[in-house]
């Protein structure tokens, strides 16, 4: 990937929470307690909304490439990693300690839209 593809990326962590929220609503249910399925879905609910951040920044990029647009996709794909995946791995573990780490991720999240919306103010 010389140039970033946060479109791809962003389409591949999209395949990636259909697939996963599918598995948590068939094989999870009745597996796990009722909390640890919430905090699964709150980890792909998020996944899905950031996944089409994502494609976004990625469209805006390959119209109008900028250090800040190129910052908030890989923000962006790290805190999909860390909000969601310490989500899915506290859902399914049982392990609290991952909790401690799945705000990383979201002031990631954060930091990726304000760099976002700094992008689009600039352009304007």
């Amino acid at each position: 990937m010389g140039k970033p593809s946060f479109i791809t990326l962003g389409a591949l962590f999209a395949f990636l929470a259909v697939l996963l929220g599918a598995f948590g609503a068939h094989a999870l249910k009745g597996s796990l307690p009722e909390h640890a399925l919430t905090v699964y879905q709150t980890a792909n609910d998020y996944q899905m909304w950031h996944s089409i951040g994502l494609m976004l920044i990625g469209v805006i990029y390959a119209h109008k490439p900028s250090k800040l647009l190129l910052k908030a996709g890989w923000l962006m794909t790290a805190g999909i990693v860390i909000f969601s995946g310490s989500l899915y791995a506290l859902s399914l573990s049982g392990i609290k300690a991952l909790g401690a780490i799945t705000p990383i991720g979201g002031v990631l999240f954060l930091i990726a839209w304000l760099m976002l919306i700094c992008a689009s103010l600039k352009s304007e």
